[in-house]
């Protein structure tokens, strides 16, 4: 799935409730998922890894959604090595 599909996809699925929720809830969401995601990373499986990493990217998308950003246009800054000294990898 394409980033913008997925943006898409959660603005359709959750928009709405989200945006009525607002941006510090979101940020509270996203933040609490990340948490759950480094604790999956020390002890959880694949499985477990991979579902909270789509949270993540969920409440993610969700966010960048009520500030009007495109994740695609934020990951694009990557698109030619690190955006700090443009080399892969890093030379920074």
């Amino acid at each position: 799935m394409k980033i913008s599909d997925f943006q898409k996809l959660m603005a359709d699925t959750y928009g709405d409730r989200d945006a009525e929720s607002g941006v510090p809830a979101t940020v509270a969401w996203l933040a609490d998922e990340v948490g759950e995601l480094a604790k999956a990373t020390r002890k959880g499986t694949h499985e477990q890894r991979t579902h909270e990493v789509g949270d993540v990217l969920a409440w993610l998308a969700s966010l960048a959604n009520q500030l009007d950003l495109d994740l695609e246009d934020a990951a694009n800054r990557f698109a030619n090595g690190c955006p700090t000294c443009s080399s892969i990898p890093c030379e920074c």
